[in-house]
């Protein structure tokens, strides 16, 4: 396995015995496709989201938004887009004159989350934004305030939402099949290698490990337990000082919830082999690893049974529910609450580091 981000995240989907297929959750293509137009064009957005979108019933590639000529060539030439598709970050204001764009995903680096987004609903297109949200809770708010402002909806990527296996191991929780979640234990990193990517560097990314793979792990206690932690403890270690001189290479934190379940959770940067869950029940346990690949992702139970339900594109499937919601005019289920308070809950990781003692919550 190589240590780049991208080729640890879809290892297990190459090697995954159940195919990836296109989004069957919707019983019918829409009349009209909306028009999606992708806002910054690095690997996600290139290997991912680009062909996620071949695949969707309700969206089509409509436009792009890049600082890099060759990169709009390259696009244009591959889908089939013209110069009046193609956006730099400068001029995204004349979207408002595009009618085939209803909405843009914005795919920059988490510090630029804001001015993109903001730039976007100004000119009168839904947002679908990569997470963390933004990097703080601040700035959070005003993307939120600023597609608010502007009548526009927000939504955020966040793709284990609907991932089937993710989802039938909420329902194991919520329908206590096993028995009350007790315990969870959630864990996500790799090996970071490329010393030079705008992840290590705070001013574009606002953290490292948490706010890039760690917020999995909150989103899988907040989704199990279908609960908000009252109670946060963590700490952190380097191991490299140089490499992550600038941002966080390994947090360890506890959160303890409302119903007195507890969840220990770990993010990191400096080993692979961390990539799944598992909970702790009263009459036996349930978990996945893989849990959080693009695909792949797969399980078990006490009791023998298997979890492995064959999942579609997640990205195809988050953009198709995001333009469903649009469409019918109801909340999406990615929404900018869910965005603005994982961003809390990880600001709360890092002042519990600071302080060095726990962060509660009423």
């Amino acid at each position: 396995m190589t240590n780049s981000r991208r080729s640890f995240l879809v290892q297990s989907a190459a090697i995954a015995a159940t195919p990836l297929v296109a989004n069957s959750v919707f019983a019918q293509a829409p009349a009209r496709k909306l028009g999606v137009a992708i806002c910054g064009l690095g690997s996600l957005s290139t290997n991912q989201i680009a062909p996620a979108l071949l695949k969707t019933q309700n969206c089509r590639l409509a436009g792009i938004v890049t600082g890099t000529p060759s990169k709009a060539e390259a696009w244009q030439k591959k889908y089939g887009l013209t110069a009046k598709q193609t956006y730099t970050y400068d001029n995204m204001h004349l979207m408002a004159k595009d009618k085939n764009i209803d909405i843009v995903y914005v795919v920059t680096p988490n510090a630029l989350h804001l001015p993109h987004a903001a730039a976007a609903a100004a000119a009168g297109k839904h947002v679908f934004c990569e997470k963390p949200l933004e990097i703080n809770s601040e700035r959070a708010q005003q993307l939120a305030d600023a597609c608010s402002k502007a009548g526009v909806t927000l939504g955020v990527g966040y793709r284990l939402q609907f991932e089937p296996n993710n989802q039938e191991c909420v329902r194991l929780a919520r329908e206590k099949v096993l028995g009350d979640v007790k315990v969870i234990d959630a864990n996500f990193g790799f090996a970071m290698a490329d010393p030079n990517q705008w992840r290590l560097k705070r001013d574009l990314a606002g953290g490292g490990a948490l706010l890039d793979v760690g917020v999995y792990c909150l989103q899988t206690a907040r989704m199990l337990t279908g609960e908000d932690p009252i109670w946060i403890s963590a700490a952190e270690t380097k191991t490299d000082l140089v490499k992550f001189k600038e941002v966080d290479e390994t947090i360890a934190w506890t959160m303890k919830f409302p119903s007195g379940v507890i969840s220990n959770c770990v993010s990191t940067y400096a080993a692979n082999g961390l990539a799944g869950f598992r909970a702790a029940t009263t009459r036996g346990w349930f978990g996945l690893d893989p849990a959080y690949f693009y695909g792949g992702n797969r399980g078990k139970r006490s009791d023998g049974t298997e979890i492995n339900m064959p999942a579609p594109d997640q990205f195809a499937t988050e953009l198709d529910e995001f333009a469903e919601s649009i469409m019918q005019k109801k909340p999406t289920k990615v929404s900018a609450e869910m965005g603005i308070s994982d961003v809390k809950y990880l600001m709360a990781i890092y002042e519990s580091i600071r302080k060095g003692r726990p962060v509660t919550f009423a």
